[in-house]
């Protein structure tokens, strides 16, 4: 945000400072003040760099949760969870859709959740992460729901605790939980989530070099915030992407801990969008400037941020599907 707003108001420290001031009774939670906690991606850079590791965007998840409470959230952040649940119903019918593969099975020991933001604007990407899932684990079953992060996000902690509590429920008595998004598993991190990418890293022998990718032009790997910052992976992308390039992945300058974010996550792209465009097109012009070519990345809200701005990004369940050789 501090690089695409010149507005004090939405720095690090004036968000915090917002919010501790409304907490304390100093400063009025209006509409105007409440804007500044959804003016936030969830990327945690801020706290990376911070000497005391304040928890920057969970603060701020509190303090939208107050401000909801009190009416003071954006009108925008409003209607979007008005609509949330007809966005799950939209991802449930993906999902049964999804449930027609070979290898799903409701009473498989692997429970695979594979995220909203893939079934409801990933449907390809979706059905990758289902297949390498079964291919390297054998059969799953399929979680239903959301797991509540865009509640957690529009400030509805009571929303997001019964989400988040429902899809914990359906993974009882698995021996594997798998989760595609990093979003999700996030989130979710104390449910003991493998995360897509972890799992096909730890398959990596199994993994071949996709024919002809990444021989004459760049593959560019983004690290998602949610992946990188937010659950500590940053290898395990680059040892998928070793064996089906058959060398290193082409980087960023800012990259692993210091990788820039895609604007995508946190409800941004609804609470401030040309922001969170913003946001995407700086990190898209990083990306040309180093000589352009295909730009990958392992996450829902990144992949859609990039294709928003008109980018045809590349999600790592595509890699692993082709590098698996099962994509059709």
């Amino acid at each position: 945000m501090s690089n695409v707003e010149a507005r004090e108001a939405l720095i690090p420290w004036g968000k915090m400072s917002s919010a501790w001031l409304v907490a304390r009774g100093d400063l009025e939670g209006d509409r105007d003040t409440a804007e500044t906690s959804w003016g936030c991606s969830g990327c945690h850079a801020c706290t990376s760099y911070c000497e005391h590791k304040n928890p920057v965007a969970d603060t701020l998840y509190a303090a939208r949760a107050v401000y909801r409470d009190a009416g003071s959230a954006p009108v925008a952040v409003v209607e979007s969870e008005r609509r949330h649940g007809l966005r799950v119903g939209e991802a449930g019918n993906a999902l049964t859709e999804l449930g027609r593969e070979p290898g799903v099975r409701p009473d498989a020991r692997t429970a695979l959740l594979v995220g909203c933001a893939y079934l409801r604007k990933a449907r390809p990407e979706a059905r990758a992460i289902l297949r390498s899932v079964v291919a390297l684990l054998g059969p799953v079953r399929l979680v239903p729901g959301c797991c509540g992060a865009p509640l957690l996000h529009a400030g509805d902690r009571a929303g997001f605790d019964a989400a988040r509590a429902r899809v914990v429920e359906a993974t009882r008595g698995a021996r594997a939980f798998v989760v595609g998004d990093p979003g999700c598993a996030l989130v979710l991190a104390d449910a003991n989530p493998l995360p897509f990418v972890r799992l096909a890293a730890a398959h990596a022998s199994e993994l071949a070099k996709i024919p002809g990718f990444g021989d004459s032009e760049a593959v560019r790997f983004h690290d998602p915030c949610a992946l990188g910052r937010g659950l500590s992976e940053y290898d395990a992308p680059r040892r998928v992407l070793n064996r089906a390039l058959g060398r290193a992945a082409d980087e960023f300058d800012a990259r692993r801990e210091h990788a820039e974010c895609s604007g995508g996550g946190a409800l941004l792209p609804v609470s401030m969008p040309a922001a969170s465009a913003g946001i995407a097109e700086h990190r898209l012009a990083d990306h040309e400037r180093l000589g352009g070519g295909v730009l990958l990345t392992a996450c829902a809200s990144s992949l859609r941020r990039f294709r928003a701005q008109g980018k045809q990004a590349v999600d790592i369940a595509t890699v692993v599907e082709r590098s698996l050789g099962l994509s059709s």
